[in-house]
């Protein structure tokens, strides 16, 4: 979702900002000419409940001379997935509008709508052809642009976790083949499935970090996740025959939760870590403990947007 003039002689890559009342972090990735990615810049600092903090820490950190992002709270919008219509590119928002103007608990003329194209079979041996629309109550877009013009920081882009984790599920993507990621914040979880750099499947779970790493819940929801999964994939293989998914990835944890291992021992696809060292370069002072890793996952993502991408 983008609005906004485009200025010159800005910093390459994006800065992904999260502004909160109690804090503002920011991360400040790029994507290089060889298509490996890079962290310039990772910080948080704690504010004091209101937005002036978030003014002087814009200057003292010249957000001015990046394009900056942000990223809409999972409560905020809805990711559906819908059959493309069959219209010239010009028409395609106001007929994905139609499509979803039903599945929605408000109005769809309330709505700010963009859309994620899934690239059909290659082969044209499967004629269904689906996209995922990416819907947000107009107030909930407007109370977050409000926001960071009060902190006086020039927002051009609001992006979802989804795409932020596609992002980074793309840097460990083996050429012709899917790959699964799984990850677990404070209260929810979010398994995506990418191939070809594309998003074509996203499950949001109702369990998080907190469910898996306490001892009296652990094991219910190990179970629930491992059932999760498979049905996931099992729904996945048949409506994209075509994806051969070779290994799933689980996001990095505070600390081990146990959950690798037990993934491991239920699924018959191999599981590994997500390490991003593996796979991008820090700069100094850029690179995150295990729990800022985990806490800034999907804005490091979100960084590593490419110019085109929507949305």
């Amino acid at each position: 979702m983008r609005w906004g003039s485009a200025r010159s002689k800005r910093e390459p890559g994006w800065l992904v900002a999260s502004l909160q009342p109690q804090e503002l972090a920011i991360v400040h990735g790029r994507i290089g000419l060889n298509g490996k990615g890079r962290i310039d810049r990772l910080a948080a600092r704690s504010l004091e409940g209101d937005y002036s903090g978030a003014q002087r820490l814009g200057r003292e950190w010249h957000l001015e001379r990046y394009r900056c992002a942000t990223l809409l709270a999972p409560g905020d919008y809805q990711l559906l997935l819908v059959e493309a219509p069959n219209v010239p590119t010009a028409e395609l928002k106001a007929a994905i509008r139609w499509r979803i103007k039903d599945l929605l608990d408000y109005h769809v003329d309330d709505a700010t709508v963009d859309v994620l194209d899934i690239p059909p079979d290659p082969s044209g041996a499967v004629r269904t052809h689906s996209m995922y629309a990416v819907a947000a109550r107009n107030e909930a877009v407007q109370a977050c642009i409000e926001r960071f013009d009060a902190a006086q920081i020039p927002l051009s882009v609001i992006d979802v976790a989804e795409t932020a984790q596609r992002n980074i599920a793309a840097l460990y993507e083996d050429e012709g083949r899917g790959v699964g990621m799984l990850y677990l914040g404070q209260g929810s979880g979010l398994f995506t499935i990418n191939y070809r750099h594309e998003l074509y499947l996203a499950r949001r779970l109702d369990i998080g970090y907190d469910q898996v790493s306490s001892a009296r819940e652990r094991e219910e929801a190990f179970n629930r996740i491992a059932v999760e999964l498979t049905r996931t994939l099992d729904h996945f293989d048949r409506q994209f025959g075509y994806v051969a998914i070779n290994r799933i990835l689980l996001g990095p944890e505070p600390e081990d939760s146990g959950l690798l291992e037990y993934l491991k021992s239920i699924l018959d696809l191999p599981i590994a870590r997500v390490d991003l060292a593996e796979t991008l370069a820090f700069d100094s002072g850029a690179r995150p403990d295990r729990r800022a890793e985990w806490q800034r996952f999907h804005l490091i993502g979100a960084s590593l947007r490419h110019g085109s991408k929507a949305p």
